[in-house]
């Protein structure tokens, strides 16, 4: 595809990144197993650590630069890095922006490995000072802004809380003191949320989830301004070696093809399913952005087109209780991670280290729950059912 931006973002799914083959003429980029690739005749003027040249995988692969095309497409960007997790995208980020001395502003309750980066490994090790705050709360992102602060890092959709940061709101914070602003957005994929267009300078999934969507590779991005992604391929990529493998580049190239539908069946699915939990007389709360109770409904209304397939609840039970329900489902799989075809279940107990950051009523833990593409009647069915064989 040679001009991506005329068309939709379903035909760029399909289409970006991809071509004809021009040994086999197969009409689909095939998977390049190769860990080097032939060099110039004259070799002396290579950049031998150049992330953009097809000379040593840990540079860069041919499957890679397909799918970071198709990428960078999707989210409206410049340029993208895909990176072997959403970890290594993270901590990519971080390395890359982050000096000795620096401050970062960064969501209290975030996926587990960013706490850890930003609250214990950066500190120690680079001196980088880091506040954690309510970024749902505007007053309070701008009364932890500093004269080095570098980096606003939200999660929007948060993990697990589903909290909704503001990213108009935030990036005119954080530009207002020459911050960047990068935002997790893989709870809502480039088919729901789109945050450079809404101000945010980077964009981080975690491939592993809802691009790829199969659960069966793992990988990470990140989407932005040439001159941002370069930093990030030279110091994060190349120089630390969190490359991506061609055979996961590869299979999340095939995934992504299927995001608007199935992004559109988890978010249909999990706002019916959302509204059957909270009508339980067993279920103390349910934090989906889809329903009106959520708290910030409104704000997830204005910078997203959907609701995407994640939430959390937790029932009016004890611990035991809560892991009787989870083992007494028969359809839902008690599993780690999100965006699965198959709808995956996991019970959080209350976070000793970090309870104070979460809202009330997670305090005595919760169930994340992320839906699949099952039929949303079987789903419930199977809710049902556990549901009482738990007495309800």
């Amino acid at each position: 595809m040679t001009d991506s931006k005329k068309f939709s973002f379903r035909t760029k799914c399909v289409h970006t990144g991809n071509g004809i083959d021009k040994e086999t003429g197969a009409i689909r980029r095939p998977l390049t197993m190769a860990n080097s690739y032939r060099l110039p005749e004259d070799a002396s003027t290579l950049n031998w650590s150049d992330p953009n040249q097809l000379v040593y995988t840990r540079n860069t692969s041919a499957n890679q630069i397909y799918l970071q095309e198709k990428l960078a497409a999707l989210e409206g960007g410049e340029d993208c890095v895909v990176l072997g997790s959403g970890v290594a995208a993270l901590a990519g980020v971080f390395f890359t922006f982050l000096e000795q001395g620096a401050h970062i502003i960064c969501s209290n309750v975030s996926y587990i490995a960013v706490y850890r980066l930003l609250q214990e490994y950066f500190p120690a090790k680079y001196g980088i000072e880091t506040s954690l705050v309510d970024t749902a709360d505007l007053a309070a992102v701008k009364q932890a802004l500093r004269p080095n602060t570098k980096i606003i890092h939200i999660e929007t959709p948060g993990n697990p809380t589903t909290r909704v940061s503001d990213i108009d709101g935030i990036a005119k914070l954080a530009h207002s003191v020459g911050a960047l602003l990068t935002v997790d957005s893989t709870f809502a994929s480039p088919y729901l949320q789109q945050p450079l267009a809404l101000g945010a300078d980077l964009v981080i999934h975690s491939l592993t989830k809802y691009i790829n969507g199969h659960g069966d590779a793992m990988g990470g991005a990140v989407i932005g301004r040439t001159e941002l992604i370069d930093k990030i391929k030279r110091q994060a990529m190349v120089n630390l070696g969190g490359v991506i493998s061609p055979f996961n580049a590869w299979l999340i190239m095939r995934g992504v093809v299927t995001l608007p539908l199935r992004m559109k069946q988890h978010s249909e699915t999990a706002l019916e399913v959302a509204r059957f939990l909270e009508a339980q007389p067993a279920v103390a709360f349910v934090a989906y952005p889809g329903l009106a109770s959520h708290p910030q409904h409104e704000i997830a209304q204005k910078q997203m087109s959907m609701f995407s397939g994640v939430m959390a609840f937790g029932l009016k039970v004890d611990v035991a209780t809560h892991n009787k329900f989870v083992n007494s489902l028969e359809l839902i799989v008690p599993a780690v991670s999100v965006g699965h075809d198959e709808s995956l279940i996991v019970y959080v107990g209350p976070d000793d280290e970090r309870n104070h950051f979460y809202p009330p009523e997670f305090q005595n833990g919760h169930l994340r729950f992320s839906i699949g593409l099952e039929a949303a009647e079987d789903i419930i069915d199977d809710l049902k059912q556990a549901l009482a064989k738990c007495g309800f």
